[in-house]
């Protein structure tokens, strides 16, 4: 009889609780279906804005070819702007192309041909604004051009930070032994040999495969005076 009466008890509290659901669904059934269109919305234009980025990026690395090989055979102002008939140009790339990886990647492009034109401010405006990423080569060269712009631009400690940074970006024997030389120098320049011979060590003692390890040796000596 005592289970009956519990089960009965049980039976009338669910009814209560799911009564209460129901009212609640109804006195808030505007505000459950805004919530829920606005969810459906927002997953929607995810979807929709990562279809669009892909299309736009894959239109963005067909224009771009033509910019990089103006940019490889050093026609730097011809990359830059475009040919004025197909070819755009990395600035309007940048421009038309914003938030794609490749609009990115013309950043970088664009940054070393304004160095390559002696237009410093303009390359460390660009390079500045330039979102490395995770490659070993573009990203660290990227990278460097700046600390060399800083550089030529008086601003030598943040040029050799610059440069360090470059070099731990790469983290290879082909490039980050030299921007650690470059770094090393400029500090000599500084009179901060201790920071220089840092470098010059972490050359020797890191970048085995490296060429510039051969000679290092003379650097190591002439900071350690």
């Amino acid at each position: 009889m005592a289970k009956n009466k519990k089960a009965s008890n049980d039976i009338i509290g669910l009814d209560v609780q799911l009564s209460k659901s129901e009212a609640f669904i109804e006195k808030h059934l505007k505000l459950i279906l805004s919530l829920l269109a606005v969810i459906i919305i927002v997953v929607s234009g995810i979807f929709l804005l990562r279809h669009f980025n892909a299309n736009k990026t894959a239109e963005a690395n067909e224009r771009i070819a033509a910019s990089q090989i103006a940019f490889g055979m050093e026609q730097y102002e011809q990359a830059l702007n475009g040919d004025g008939v197909q070819e755009k140009g990395f600035l309007k790339i940048i421009d038309e192309y914003s938030g794609t990886s490749t609009a990115n990647l013309a950043k970088a492009y664009a940054g070393l041909c304004y160095v390559n034109l002696d237009k410093l401010d303009e390359a460390i405006k660009m390079l500045e604004s330039f979102d490395p990423q995770d490659d070993q080569m573009i990203s660290p060269s990227a990278i460097a051009a700046l600390g060399n712009c800083y550089v030529k631009k008086g601003d030598n400690e943040k040029g050799a930070e610059t440069l360090v940074k470059a070099a731990q970006k790469a983290n290879n024997d082909a490039v980050s032994p030299i921007f650690l030389l470059q770094a090393g120098e400029v500090y000599e320049e500084l009179g901060k040999a201790d920071k220089a011979l840092e470098l010059y060590k972490e050359i020797k003692d890191k970048y085995f495969n490296s060429p510039l390890r051969t000679e290092i040796d003379k650097y190591i000596e002439r900071v350690s005076k």
